[in-house]
């Protein structure tokens, strides 16, 4: 899976963990590479290391099962998911590739977010959004006022 690029057969980094498109990023995490973030002496014993997976896989999915609940719920679903992919990129190799393309992808949407024309257009389509808004709700009050749901006899 190439995760440098968005481009087809692009490659971003070598398998020695250099730079060949002679973009910047950050050095410490393509040195640190891929694989398991497990103790050396859990990584010496195979059934020791499948049972040190199964834990981190458990942790992981009980994690991101609590930020699917919190999804529709008030709370912070997609924070709590995204912790529980660090969590399962501890140990293996398809998290860290997902997370790193998340993390790249948020960096161009807020680098993108930023650009003047962008802040300019979000601005006018939210002061738009919010007119609309305000008449349909003033036209609702006007036709029908304002009625509480309950009944208060004083």
């Amino acid at each position: 899976m190439n995760t440098g690029s968005n481009e087809p057969g692009e490659v971003a980094v070598a398998s020695d963990g250099s730079e060949v498109d002679g973009t910047t990023t950050d050095r410490a995490r393509d040195e640190r590479g891929l694989g398991s973030r497990a103790p050396e002496f859990i990584k010496a014993r195979r059934v020791l290391h499948l049972s040190w997976q199964a834990g981190v896989f458990a942790v992981g999915l009980a994690i991101v099962g609590v930020g699917i609940v919190l999804l529709p719920l008030p709370g912070p679903g997609w924070v709590i998911i995204f912790a529980g992919m660090a969590v399962w990129a501890t140990e293996f190799v398809w998290a860290q590739l997902v997370l790193r393309w998340t993390k790249r992808k948020v960096t161009e949407a807020a680098q993108k977010a930023l650009d003047p024309k962008v802040r300019r257009r979000n601005i006018a389509l939210t002061t738009i959004g919010l007119v609309v808004v305000g008449a349909g709700v003033g036209i609702y009050v006007s036709r029908f006022g304002i009625v509480m749901p309950w009944r208060i006899e004083e």
